[in-house]
């Protein structure tokens, strides 16, 4: 079952209605109805028919050759990463996924291992669907606190959409959650995205099935994180992918500033004399 078979479509739409003529190259012409580009005018850039646009954005036509991909894309102006949205759309909207078909769950010894070599950082592993599959102590130390590994199967993507605790959580809401939502469709296999999507879609309503519809492109930067007793900490992340079997990356955060590695350094000791 694809993640979700009008994805692919509703992108392009998306993006050709906020894309102008001037943008890209194209006199503004007059009696336009909308600011957009014309199906013509984006098949005409594409170097394809308006009828095979059409159906790709209808939906009747979800496996389009990574030839084509490229060349709307470009037609566009698209960046790096919203060319790998694309594709990775493309590839939801076929019901195909991204690496071998994979819970995304199950955790290497090795990984495991790298994971300790980490330690005293803050690290986490993770898929795409924002399970928490494993962490370092002092990840632990950030995220106990916030609720955030409340449960068995602690989710980031069920945390900040489900829990009122992530809006104090994280000062920049709205960023997080529009990340979330774009790795979904990177899942570790359509089945389960679909399956996280719908029980969202319903459970969370607009605030998640608006940017289901939006694919805002990830916003990347420093991560804020408002911790009860640290205070704000700002975080620069490093993604790890693991192999392709894995369907899993690691992240790493690192303080953006001395006040949050100080703030860290503060949180271990407390860690150290609790311990003692």
């Amino acid at each position: 079952m694809p993640a979700n078979p009008g994805a692919l479509g509703s992108f392009i739409r998306d993006r050709r209605d906020q894309t102008t003529p001037e943008s890209v190259g194209l006199p503004a012409g007059v009696r336009r109805r909308a600011p957009g580009l014309r199906r013509s005018e984006l098949a005409t850039l594409a170097g394809i028919s308006v009828e095979y646009l059409v159906r790709i954005e209808q939906g009747r036509d979800r496996n389009p050759s990574p030839q084509v991909l490229r060349a709307i894309g470009d037609a566009l102006r698209f960046d790096a990463a919203a060319h790998e949205h694309l594709r990775t759309l493309a590839m939801a909207s076929g019901g195909q996924c991204l690496g071998p078909y994979s819970s995304g769950r199950e955790v290497r010894p090795g990984t495991l291992a790298l994971l300790e070599q980490l330690e005293p950082g803050v690290a986490v592993l993770s898929n795409r669907l924002g399970d928490l599959l494993a962490h370092t102590a002092t990840f632990e130390l950030l995220a106990r606190p916030l609720g955030l590994l409340d449960g068995e199967e602690p989710s980031l993507t069920a945390y900040v959409f489900l829990d009122p605790r992530s809006r104090e959580a994280f000062p920049d809401w709205d960023r997080v959650a529009d990340d979330l939502v774009t790795n979904l469709y990177r899942g570790p296999n359509p089945v389960a995205s679909r399956e996280l999507m719908v029980r969202l879609s319903e459970q969370a309503g607009a605030e998640f099935a608006d940017r289901l519809r939006r694919h805002d492109p990830p916003h990347g930067g420093v991560w804020r994180w408002r911790h009860p007793t640290a205070g704000e900490l700002r975080f620069e992340v490093e993604e790890l992918e693991l192999p392709a079997a894995d369907n899993q990356q690691l992240q790493v955060l690192m303080p953006a500033d001395e006040a949050t590695a100080e703030a860290l350094d503060l949180l271990r000791r407390r860690r150290a004399l609790r311990a003692v």
